[in-house]
């Protein structure tokens, strides 16, 4: 249960509400939003048993069952965000808290006070020197892959063992890892003329999260580092970033290592047509999250399409596929997971869109055995 309960900590994508009430207090404007969202998910698992961080493997896919529902969060949690903004002098100020909680729990007389505060931070800047942010928020390594995804707004691989409790994980584990959220000092440069931008952040290092075993790597002295730069024109937005930390062993049989990984990626819009795709690779970089393998070499790959057919109707594809390149012992012998998700998105009103989605995730050992779990998901959600 303790693993479990881990896992799908790792899954929680914080977003600040698309609609808010603004009022203002002195020199202060304060915006209140949120999100709300449950969907209606029924999985079933068949296949060969696959180890470590398999998706697509019964223990994980299906929550230990061959078949199971849930009507829970996608891949976004409820949240309630609460964010401030002001003139001070010459600087723009801005102060934001979000805290989110789920929506399924396998008890219907538990209480469900498990919140996350997820993003807590404050930032200044101005158009000549940019804008500096201090606290916790996502990092900026993996940020658009995530919050490009079409899933985002739905569930993609509705992973059971994570949506009770928690959320579903898109394509986490199947196509990037994920964003992640830590304490920061980060940096984002003015806005160029030209397109281009730059964000870079010292952020607090984190202890590998292993799910299938017992840590063998710690955070010490050395903080972990991201960058990224982008370019933005005419439909087209392409980025290249890196994120960096060094892993101190704290297991017999462990050695030091440092986490060293790379993302390249690009969406473009086109009228109704928009196009993603996205690649990550490094050491360290992990399936879920950092580091969560060990020193385990793994690439990912997300390609996506969605299209507007209608005025209030959007569909969409996507696959993803989060690939070892050897079998370390932090993999558990996983050699990959595999994602294919199909959806449709239905805009009700301004604040409240219905999803459909279905899709199969596979996931392959080195050994060559592989499991499978083939899900659907119906449901909304609001943000306000």
């Amino acid at each position: 249960m303790k693993k479990v309960i881990v896992l799908g900590a790792l899954a929680v994508a914080g977003t600040q509400a698309a609609q808010a009430v603004d009022f203002k207090a002195g020199d202060w404007n304060v915006a209140l939003g949120g999100i709300v969202n449950a969907y209606y998910t029924q999985v079933s698992c068949s296949g060969d048993s696959v180890g470590g961080l398999a998706l697509g493997g019964k223990g994980l896919g299906c929550g230990g069952e061959n078949n199971r529902t849930t009507i829970g969060n996608g891949l976004l949690p409820n949240g309630l965000v609460t964010s401030a903004t002001s003139k001070q002098g010459d600087f723009d100020v801005k102060a934001l808290i979000g805290i989110y909680n789920a929506t399924a729990t396998d008890s219907a007389i538990a209480a469900n006070s498990g919140v996350d505060v997820r993003q807590a931070y404050f930032s200044f800047g101005n158009a000549e020197m940019g804008t500096v942010k201090l606290g916790r928020d996502n990092g900026i390594f993996g940020a658009n892959a995530i919050f490009s995804d079409m899933t985002l707004i739905g569930s993609g691989a509705p992973v059971q063992a994570t949506q009770r409790g928690r959320v579903t994980l898109g394509h986490i584990g199947a196509g990037y890892s994920y964003v992640g959220y830590y304490g920061q000092i980060a940096y984002s440069a003015p806005k160029s003329s030209s397109g281009v931008g730059f964000d870079a952040a010292v952020v607090s290092p984190v202890a590998d999260t292993p799910i299938v075993a017992a840590p063998a790597y710690s955070a010490k002295s050395s903080p972990q580092v991201q960058a990224q730069l982008t370019y933005a024109a005419d439909g087209l937005k392409a980025w290249v970033g890196g994120k960096s930390q060094k892993f101190s062993a704290s297991a017999s049989g462990a050695k030091d290592f440092t986490m060293s990984a790379v993302e390249l990626g690009a969406s473009y819009q086109a009228g109704d047509l928009n196009l993603l795709g996205n690649v990550q690779s490094g050491t360290g970089l992990g399936i879920l999250s950092d580091a969560d393998q060990g020193n385990t070499k793994t690439k990912a790959y997300l390609v996506q399409g969605t299209y507007k057919v209608a005025e209030k109707v959007r569909v969409g594809v996507n696959y993803g596929i989060s690939r070892n390149d050897t079998n370390t012992a932090g993999t558990g012998g996983l050699k990959s997971n595999a994602n294919v998700t199909l959806g449709v998105y239905y805009t009700l009103n301004k604040v409240i869109t219905l999803v459909g989605e279905v899709g199969e995730t596979r996931s392959k050992a080195f050994t060559g055995g592989e499991a499978k779990m083939n899900g659907a998901s119906f449901g909304g959600i609001i943000f306000f």
